[in-house]
């Protein structure tokens, strides 16, 4: 049985908040989980300490069994000092696509047209004068 530490939903529509639970990888996100650990409210203001309420003592029991956490719940343990998560860095991800690429080189292509022809419009009406 593999364990995850991870988010369960909960609240209402448009209000959610968020269960902290360990919980077996294969039920779904908001089904049966084997004890909550805590809670996140992402509604409150970030400096708000009841923002987030964790249990570190259940957190280290579980990771100790060999629940490992999500993404977002690693963040959390990051914050509190339970656990050292490295920063991601994909500058490959940033970059355009092939077809955002294919409309830019095609923008600058038709900005450069009508910029070159210009000049050549201009100089025939000073002749014609």
């Amino acid at each position: 049985m593999s364990l995850k530490i991870r988010l369960a939903r909960a609240g209402t529509k448009k209000r959610p908040v968020y269960h902290i639970v360990a919980a077996d990888s294969r039920m779904p996100r908001d089904g049966r989980y084997i004890e909550r650990l805590g809670y996140f409210n992402p509604l409150m203001a970030k400096d708000n300490k009841d923002r987030l309420k964790l249990d570190l003592e259940k957190v280290k029991a579980w990771m100790a069994k060999g629940a490992l956490p999500t993404d977002r719940v690693a963040r959390f343990l990051d914050e509190a000092g339970v656990m050292k998560r490295e920063t991601r860095n994909n500058p490959e991800k940033a970059k355009p696509k092939k077809k955002a690429q294919e409309r830019a080189a095609a923008g600058a292509a038709a900005a450069a047209a009508p910029a070159e022809g210009a000049p050549a419009a201009e100089a025939a009406p000073a002749a014609a004068s």
